[in-house]
């Protein structure tokens, strides 16, 4: 085992829900079953409730006991990152990790890790799990490149990630060029490439065991006899609802036993997607789950499902396929940012291109072809890879 190490994780933990929360937990628990002392830092104030499009930011769950949660970052307020960066270089952790995913965090993160750094002692590794968001905004040129500049080095999900983060580098260091006759002399450089590491998102193992079909559909009120495919997660416009919506219609007559389930509170108006079903005449062939599904019910709706499918139109990875590997689910993915590096085409699913014909080619191919159990073998085998301990392997040889 590597040296025991003080570490702090600061990023969404509870009482914020999601899968973020999720996962950041998790790893504390893994670096905590390796030897190290880990804590979580987290928010005292995560969004202000206008930027928050869903129901609420908070979970319904009990505080974990076996991890230490301190809440103590307000994302709006620099007097509180003073004091919290204040904290950090005084407490010297080893490693401080900076859970990172969009841009209105890069002001608090960045000064945080700056002042932490003061010490001589802490470095700052990076945990990207998005570089450059799904929906971007102005806010991505102007914030991003300070959070970057702040760090000692990343650790992103996929290698998507990672070239988005080289872009970022990209721009910070032509930003430091100036032409004198026609060649690029450097002016006071004070940054340089960092080192980046990509660990593949692993797999939520904590929600429970498998429930066989039968089970889960009978927990949920639906009919066993049914095939189900299985949209999970927040619905946001670059999950690509739309477009599946009309996949489904294209196989609908064809498929005449599969049904929709839409599980996961919509953070956008649910009217148009309703409009969209009607239109489409799949108003008896989906089931409608418009709430945040908590964690004890994942496996109801995971172990209920035939196909998990993911036809978003921009991705970097995704925590759904994640958990399709723990309940060893087939998975239809749409072939952008990391999703493809993730689920073997015609192996453990499918990785298409994010139109409506392509999704309802493998759809009838994956239902009429009855492909369920030869993926979900190959699925098994695969899961190996995406330990935990990758993970925190892939921070320690960083600070190394």
């Amino acid at each position: 085992m590597s040296e025991k190490m003080k570490i702090v994780i600061l990023g969404t933990s509870w009482p914020y829900r999601g899968g973020l929360a999720t996962f950041n937990e998790r790893l504390a628990r893994q670096f905590a079953e390796e030897g190290h002392e880990v804590e979580i830092w987290t928010f005292t104030l995560q969004y202000p409730s206008f930027l928050f499009p869903g129901k609420t930011q908070y979970t319904t769950e009990p505080a974990p006991n076996d991890l230490v949660i301190r809440r103590k970052l307000n994302s709006c307020n620099p007097f509180n990152w003073l004091r919290v960066g204040r904290a950090l270089r005084k407490a010297e952790p080893d490693l401080l990790i900076c859970c990172y995913w969009m841009s209105f965090f890069a002001p608090s993160y960045g000064l945080i890790s700056r002042m932490a750094r003061k010490n001589g002692k802490t470095k700052c590794i990076a945990l990207v799990h998005n570089m450059i968001p799904h929906e971007p905004t102005i806010l991505d040129k102007l914030f991003a490149p300070y959070f970057v500049k702040s760090q000692n080095g990343f650790v992103a999900l996929s290698e998507s990630v990672v070239k988005d983060i080289e872009k970022i580098e990209f721009s910070i260091l032509h930003s430091q060029f100036s032409i004198l006759n026609s060649q690029f002399s450097i002016l006071n450089s004070q940054f340089s490439i960092r080192p980046k590491l990509s660990s593949p998102h692993p797999i939520y193992d904590h929600y429970g065991e498998r429930m066989t079909k039968e089970e889960a559909c009978k927990a949920l009120n639906l009919d066993a006899g049914k095939s189900y495919m299985l949209f999970f997660g927040l619905v946001r416009a670059y999950k690509g609802l739309d477009i599946l919506l009309d996949a489904f219609a294209l196989v609908k007559d064809q498929l005449p036993d599969l049904q929709l389930i839409i599980a996961g509170e919509f953070y956008e108006h649910e009217e148009k997607y309703r409009a969209q079903i009607e239109a489409n005449g799949l108003t008896e062939r989906v089931v409608l789950r418009n709430e945040f599904i908590p964690d004890a019910d994942l496996r109801k709706y995971f172990g209920a499902a035939d196909l998990i499918v993911q036809p978003y139109k921009s991705a970097t990875q995704s925590g759904v396929t994640q958990v399709a590997f723990h309940f060893e689910k087939p998975m239809l993915v749409t072939n952008v940012g990391g999703l493809g590096e993730i689920v073997h085409d015609h192996q453990m699913g499918y990785a298409c291109e994010p139109t409506a014909p392509a999704i309802a080619e493998d759809l009838r191919d994956y239902f009429t072809n009855n492909r369920q159990k030869a993926y979900t073998e190959y699925l098994r085998k695969e899961k190996t890879k995406y330990a935990w301990s990758n993970m925190t392997r892939a921070f320690l040889n960083i600070k190394s």
